[in-house]
Parts: C-alpha cells; structure tokens; sequence
C-alpha cells in the first residue's frame, strides 16, 4: 500500500523532521484561514496547479509546471508530505492523486484536517509570506492515471473499468438543476454513485471495514468523476486504503461531460 493518510498525532510527533514538508491545499480564497500547521506552505490548486489555460476547471498540469512549482516549494525528490485542508477533508485528497500520478508516493493526507489539528490542542501559527530554497523535485506523470472523455466514452461500451461518480445523489439523478450554465444534468452512462460526504465520521475517513461496505470493489480498474476533478480524489484515496485496483480521474468530469451535447448521458 502507498502512505495515504496520517494522524494529527504522528504529525506533531514527526514535524521537526528534517525532510517533511506539510502543504496546506486550498483551492480558492475562501479556504483561507488566519491560522496554520506550524511551518505550512500553501498548495494552490486552482491558481498554481491547474492547467490555466484550459477553459476547465482544475484541470492537470504539464508534468513541468508541476514540476516547477513544486521546486519553487522546496520539495525534494526525498521529501515527504503531509498536506492538509483548513475545512477538514475536501481537497487534500486531490494534492495526494497529483503527486502519485506524478510518481511521488511519499506522500499522506492529514485525516480531519486543520480542524483535527486544532481539536487536538497542538500549535498553530499565523501565515506569513516565505520564500524557500529551490527544490529538486521532478515529477514523471503516469498517463494510466488521468482520463480523458475519449476513454470514459470508450468504457461505457468496453466496461473495463468500474466509473464512480462523488457528486451528491440528486446531481446524480438529476432531481436538482446543475448550477453551472450549459451543463446537463444526470450521469454518464454506467456509473455508480457514491457521494463524497458518505465516506466520513466526525471530519474523518470511516474505519477500513465501514469503507469496504460502501465500495462494491472487483478486480476491475476504477474510474473516477465528480464535477470538476475534486470530490472523485476523496474517493480515490478511500478505495486505496481498502484495495489495490487500478485507480484513475476523469479529469474533465462532470463539467466536461455534462456540456458536451454529443455524450450521452443517463438520469
């Protein structure tokens, strides 16, 4: 099994160690807090690691943008990260898939997050803008682990792969409108629903067993979606510590899918 989440104790236990770097994920502004993990350095998905340049949102980034940006962060081919929400579990995950599928598994998620880091009376400090050495991180992406809609196309017919979608039901089902303007609702054909927010107990990952009842794994390879390439990452990350099938995003998701009128899609 690759690291995959943590507990606030081992990291208070471990944060003087000399290669671990602590991330603070955030994917916009409003995850901004006046307060952090000691040491933290802020992971901005949307602004610094997105493709930009796609009309998507949260998209992948070219193996050397990651790879830089990294650097610009300090990190170091023999680092390991811990990264973390300020909300509890919502993009950490997200963090975590990008530096697996860029080859770097030494990596874990903080299980409750900032909230559990705080509940458990260990220290905090304010924010402050800090430059850092240039790392030697270098990122090798693993094209098996990000799909794009030719492939999800091509799965509704094949089904090699188990696609399951982390929107809430009723986006799944299509008894609410989509928020977005010129997005469909309902799901793509053949896939499964199992929203985001099942696979938590008190801001925590549920336990192993709790988990292994929610997913119907096989031996099949698994894909996963949501609405922009987020929530599917929680998912990924709750399957990895239950099974060993092959995981991977769509990266497009639901926005991709749901505007694009010549994909079929069910409700």
């Amino acid at each position: 099994m690759k690291n995959t989440i943590v507990s606030a104790k081992w990291v208070s236990e471990h944060i003087e160690d000399d290669n671990l770097i602590i991330l603070e994920a955030r994917l916009d502004q409003n995850q901004t807090k006046d307060t952090q993990i000691p040491g933290a350095r802020l992971f901005d998905i949307k602004n610094t690691f997105s493709d930009t340049k796609n009309p998507l949102p949260n998209t992948f980034p070219s193996e050397e943008q990651f790879t830089t940006e990294c650097q610009k962060l300090g990190v170091n081919n023999d680092s390991f990260i811990v990264v973390y929400d300020t909300t509890g579990i919502y993009s950490s995950p997200r963090v975590w898939f990008m530096f697996n599928a860029m080859g770097h598994t030494n990596i874990a998620v903080l299980d409750g997050g900032l909230p559990e880091w705080i509940k458990q009376g260990y220290p905090t400090e304010k924010p402050k803008e800090t430059t850092y050495a240039i790392g030697d991180f270098q990122g090798h992406l693993n094209t098996d682990t990000v799909k794009n809609k030719e492939q999800i196309l091509e799965n509704i017919d094949s089904k090699k792969a188990n696609l399951i979608d982390a929107r809430s039901s009723d986006r799944f089902h299509a008894t609410i409108e989509e928020t977005r303007v010129g997005i469909r609702n309902g799901h793509i054909p053949g896939s499964v629903n199992v929203p985001f927010e099942t696979l938590f107990k008190d801001g925590k990952y549920k336990s192993a067993a709790d988990l292994t009842e929610i997913f119907d794994l096989n031996d099949k390879p698994l894909y996963f979606t949501c609405g922009s390439g987020i929530t599917a990452c929680i998912l990924l990350l709750a399957t990895e510590l239950i099974g060993d099938n092959p995981k991977a995003v769509y990266d497009g998701s639901w926005t991709e899918w749901g505007q694009a009128t010549d994909l079929p899609i069910e409700k």
